[in-house]
């Protein structure tokens, strides 16, 4: 029986030049451990935090050398053959067709009509994160893009969410509900944001100050992109690790009002 419903933020990996590096940059900032890295699947290496399977890193594929380093989310199919078939449907694209891996479970690569890139996985013996919400794992994601006509139809056909506004009108942002809980959202990136941000999804991760870790993101030779602000959601920063994976951390019980939905 899957774990997650159609539709819900399942997992996340990183790529990245140097694995070595990112694993005691991520180790130090979030207290994750790894387990051995798999060479039959790229040195894919997955990140525990307190024994449970949280995240992986794995190094860029010799085929996909210079590839910037990024962080990237999946949605959970219950049958990925027909979500890629509603990708292509609704005005997406198919980068990578759903692939066997293992016995582990299926994926595949698209790109939304904003040209955001996200995974999707189709959980076998890997159902996906076995800790969320909590310090040291996932607790959000969204959708940043600059035209939002063709997304905001998107994604709610491919995955069937429910669309509830945010509710304020200097923030276009919409928030995506499955079985009446959030689950991830949809961004409008602004007026002025600088052209080389591509559109993207941003991971979060739980920590358990915000301030204190980005801290340790300068100390471990990370950057910060945007400073530490309060939101009714919890007090968050964007940052990029020491390699430029850009990702936020959020400490969700200090919060800024009352959350809008």
């Amino acid at each position: 029986m899957a774990v997650f419903p159609e539709g819900a933020p399942c997992w996340a990996d990183a790529m990245v030049p140097d694995l070595e590096a990112a694993k005691r940059f991520y180790g130090e900032l979030l207290g994750w451990t790894f387990e051995e890295s798999q060479p039959d699947y790229g040195s894919y290496t997955q990140a525990l935090h307190d024994g449970q399977r949280v995240a992986a890193l794995y190094p860029v594929p010799e085929e996909q050398s210079g590839m910037p380093p990024a962080w990237n989310l999946y949605f959970a199919s219950h049958d990925i053959a027909r979500t890629a078939e509603k990708i292509r449907a609704n005005g997406g694209e198919t980068m990578m067709e759903p692939m066997q891996v293992g016995d582990y479970g299926s994926m595949l690569m698209a790109k939304d009509p904003g040209g955001a890139v996200f995974g999707v996985w189709q959980a076998g013996t890997h159902q996906g994160f076995e800790k969320q919400y909590q310090p040291g794992s996932f607790g959000w994601a969204e959708v940043s893009v600059r035209e939002t006509e063709g997304v905001d139809a998107f994604y709610p056909a491919v995955f069937a969410f429910e669309v509830v506004p945010y509710g304020d009108e200097s923030v276009d942002f919409n928030v995506w509900q499955l079985e009446g809980k959030p689950v991830g959202g949809r961004f409008k990136l602004p007026e002025g944001t600088p052209d080389f941000v591509p559109p993207h999804v941003m991971v979060y991760f739980v920590v358990g100050d915000c301030d204190d870790a980005v801290g340790t993101v300068r100390r471990m030779g990370g950057a910060v992109r945007v400073d530490p602000q309060d939101s009714p959601y919890g007090r968050f920063a964007i940052v990029e690790d020491q390699q430029g994976a850009v990702f936020s951390v959020i400490d969700p019980r200090t919060t800024a009002g009352e959350p809008k939905v």
